[in-house]
C-alpha cells in the first residue's frame, strides 16, 4: 500500500518513533537546561490561563460561548510551547515510551518528571506574581480578579477522586496535542493540531495540574492583597495540594498510561511481541 501521510504529514508509525527520540533526547537534558526550559513551560501555560481568563470573565457571553472560546485562547500555552521550545510535565508523560521500549531508565524518566513539574511551578506561579504586580486582575472593573477567585476556589474544593478524573482526561487530550502536533511539518501544522484537543478539555473543564500551578497563586495573592473583593473566598495551600495531588497523578495516568504505553504497544513493540 503506498504512504499516504508523506506528502505533508508524518504517519502515526512515524510519530512514534519521533515521540521515542525526542523522549531519550529530553530525558538526558543537563540540569540547567531541563530546569530553565520548564520554567519557561510552566510562564507559558500561564500566558494560555490568563488568556482564557480574560474571556471567560465577560459576563456578556453565554456559557458555551465563554467555554468555548476561552478555550481557543488557553492553547496559547501548548503553541508556545512546541513551537518556541520548552519542557512540560504533562506532555513529557509521553516518555514512557522511550522507557517502555528500554531507551531510559526509570530514574531518567523520574528524574526529569521531578524537575520538570517543579520548574513548571517555578514559572507558572512566578508569572501569576508578575501579573499581580501588574494589576492586571483590575481589569473589567475587577471582573477578572473575581474570576480568578472562583476558578481557584471551585478547584480547591474538588473531591479528591473527581480531581484526578479530570486529570485523567485532560493529560490525554494534551499529549494527543502534542502527538498531533509532532505530526506536522510546520508552524500552522502544529497550530491547526494543537487547538482543538486542548480548546476541548479547557471547554469542558477538566484539570492541567500546571495551568492550576498559576490559577491557585494568584487566586491567593488576590484574596491576600485584594481587600473587599476577596471577601467570602477560602483559598489556602491545604486547598492547593489537594487539588494539584490528584490532578498531577491524574495527569500522569491519562498521558502516560491511556496515550504513551497504548501507543507504544500498537506501534512500537517488536513483531515477535504482538
Amino acid at each position: 500500500m503506498p504512504e499516504i501521510f508523506g506528502f505533508d504529514a508524518f504517519s502515526p508509525k512515524e510519530i512514534a518513533a519521533r515521540v521515542e527520540t525526542i523522549g531519550v533526547a529530553k530525558a538526558r537534558l543537563p540540569l540547567l537546561s531541563m530546569l530553565m526550559l520548564s520554567v519557561l513551560a510552566g510562564a507559558f501555560i500561564g500566558l494560555g490561563a490568563l488568556y482564557f481568563v480574560l474571556v471567560k470573565s465577560d459576563a456578556s457571553l453565554g456559557f458555551a460561548a465563554r467555554q468555548l472560546l476561552g478555550g481557543l485562547v488557553f492553547s496559547l500555552g501548548l503553541f508556545l510551547v512546541i513551537v518556541a521550545g520548552a519542557e512540560l510535565f504533562t506532555g513529557n508523560n509521553l516518555l514512557v515510551m522511550a522507557w517502555a521500549d528500554g531507551k531510559i531508565s526509570t530514574a531518567e524518566v523520574l528524574r526529569n518528571w521531578a524537575v520538570v513539574c517543579c520548574g513548571n511551578f517555578i514559572g507558572a506561579a512566578g508569572l501569576a506574581l508578575l501579573v499581580f504586580l501588574s494589576r492586571h486582575p483590575e481589569m473589567n472593573d475587577g471582573a477578572i480578579a473575581e474570576q480568578y477567585l472562583k476558578i481557584a476556589a471551585a478547584k480547591c474544593a474538588l473531591p479528591f477522586w473527581t480531581a484526578f478524573f479530570k486529570g485523567v482526561l485532560c493529560n490525554v487530550l494534551v499529549c494527543m496535542a502534542v502527538w498531533m502536533a509532532l505530526a506536522g511539518r510546520s508552524v500552522v501544522d502544529k497550530a491547526i493540531a494543537i487547538i482543538f484537543p486542548i480548546s476541548a478539555f479547557v471547554a469542558a473543564g477538566f484539570e492541567h495540574s500546571i495551568a492550576n500551578m498559576f490559577f491557585i497563586p494568584l487566586a491567593m495573592l488576590l484574596q491576600a492583597f485584594g481587600g473587599d473583593a476577596a471577601a467570602g473566598y477560602s483559598i489556602t495551600w491545604i486547598g492547593f495540594l489537594g487539588n494539584l495531588v490528584p490532578v498531577i497523578l491524574g495527569n500522569l495516568v491519562g498521558g502516560s498510561l491511556l496515550v504513551g504505553l497504548v501507543y507504544h504497544v500498537i506501534y512500537r513493540r517488536a513483531p515477535s511481541q504482538n
